[in-house]
């Protein structure tokens, strides 16, 4: 297995100081090549570790799994550095019977690895038909006291942004703020992959009554994500975008951004936070 982190040299330059020459620890970031039934399907930069998950967690984010018993097998194939070192960078998953593969058409490769569609419209009603879960109707209610104190959580439990400072994280938390799950990378969709790949691999799915708490922005592709994992809640440190806040909005999720300290702003479905007023 790849090293999670890597250590360089640099250079430190202070304005009025000398320069010295020091030892860094960065989070590693090598490239994953996923084939699906023996076709090469994508590749994604990715920090080693936890590569099951992220190959199990991407396959749901295309739709085309949904439990644990649509994927049949993973395997990390042949193939070695200029050391003859296994690389550990390509993964093959074989679908269970019955379970269709891919498209890898052009047009399907552009739609999922930009997210973007041709507009807004049609991004958001792609994701919609190829959703397995409903979360509109989803029972969860979250005290704001404790939705706003999920990022410190999740901050105390990165243990590789510690050593590094250069990873995002994906945490999966239950209405009373308990760590269900927390995977770390390079790559916030990877974070939240990973997350969503356990989940799958731990017979979980759909995700309902659960808060998926993200270190970063909230993106339209990390709304996508979680509804097609049937978590009914994304609350994020930074801004959402646009067409995150119009698909969560349209498929009945709460999301929530700018969850920073004792404030939060909710965009869609905030009648699942409950706060108490003096």
């Amino acid at each position: 297995m790849g090293r999670v982190t890597q250590r360089v040299k640099l250079t430190k330059f202070t304005v009025g100081g000398p320069a010295r020459a020091r030892v860094d620890t960065t989070a590693a970031e090598e490239p994953l090549e996923i084939r699906v039934d023996g076709t090469p399907f994508s590749v994604t930069m990715r920090t080693p570790g936890d590569d099951f998950d992220l190959v199990a967690g991407f396959l749901v984010s295309e739709s085309i799994i949904g439990a644990a018993g649509d994927l049949a097998t993973m395997r990390y194939c042949a193939g070695e550095d200029e050391f003859g070192r296994q690389t550990f960078n390509v993964i093959e998953a074989q679908l269970a019977a019955g379970v269709e593969p891919p498209d890898t058409d052009l047009a399907r490769h552009v739609y999922t690895s930009s997210s973007c569609g041709i507009c807004g419209t049609a991004s958001i009603d792609a994701v919609q038909r190829t959703s397995r879960f409903e979360i509109e109707p989803d029972p969860l209610r979250i005290d704001l006291e404790v939705l706003a104190g999920l990022p410190d959580a999740l901050r105390e439990r990165q243990k590789v942004f510690d050593r590094t400072g250069g990873v995002h994280a994906a945490g999966l938390f239950t209405a009373d703020g308990e760590l269900l799950c927390l995977r770390e990378d390079v790559g916030r969709h990877n974070a939240v992959d990973k997350l969503i790949g356990w989940a799958l691999r731990e017979g979980r799915l759909p995700l309902d009554r659960t808060v998926l708490q993200v270190s970063g922005r909230a993106s339209f592709e990390l709304v996508q994500k979680a509804y097609l994992a049937g978590i009914p809640a994304l609350a994020a440190v930074s801004a959402p975008s646009s067409l995150a806040v119009d698909l969560a909005g349209s498929v009945g999720m709460t999301l929530v951004g700018f969850s920073r300290g004792t404030s939060l702003n909710a965009y869609t479905r905030a009648d699942r936070i409950h706060a108490d007023e003096d």
